[in-house]
């Protein structure tokens, strides 16, 4: 079973644009049955290398399993949301401080709770301050 995107999206980095999409899946690329894991697919457009970040589901690392929302993936206290734009630059970036070339014809796959930290690191950091509560 896979759902993913129909569509890929598209997101602009500088003067590249990234086609991407997610999916839920319980196979690996040999057909076997897995745990469910969430896969987010990227490509720079017009380039020919592939990237897969696959979040596997595996003690203490959650993944869709009908209690979280498509998307969402987490481990301790920490989420993320790979339908988010912002999610997806941040994963990218970090899949390609590490030496991912989106001009490498072979799909490159790599580990998401291997870039997970980092990420949402990334996010944390830029996310503006939580508004002041005011009380009456």
């Amino acid at each position: 079973m896979t759902r993913s995107s129909r569509k890929p999206r598209r997101l602009v980095v500088g003067d590249e644009t990234f086609l991407w999409a997610v999916a839920h899946n319980h196979r690996d690329e040999q057909g076997r049955l897995r745990e469910c894991r969430e896969t987010l697919r990227l490509r720079r457009s017009g380039a020919r290398g592939r990237l897969l970040i696959v979040f596997q589901k595996r003690p203490g690392r959650l993944v869709p399993d009908g209690y979280v929302h498509s998307g969402a993936v987490g481990t301790g206290g920490l989420w993320l949301n790979l339908h988010e734009p912002g999610t997806v630059r941040a994963l990218l970036d970090e899949a390609t401080r590490r030496g991912w070339d989106s001009d490498d014809p072979r799909t490159s796959h790599l580990d998401g709770w291997d870039l997970f930290t980092e990420a949402a690191t990334r996010l944390t950091a830029a996310a503006p301050p939580p508004a002041e509560q005011v009380r009456p």
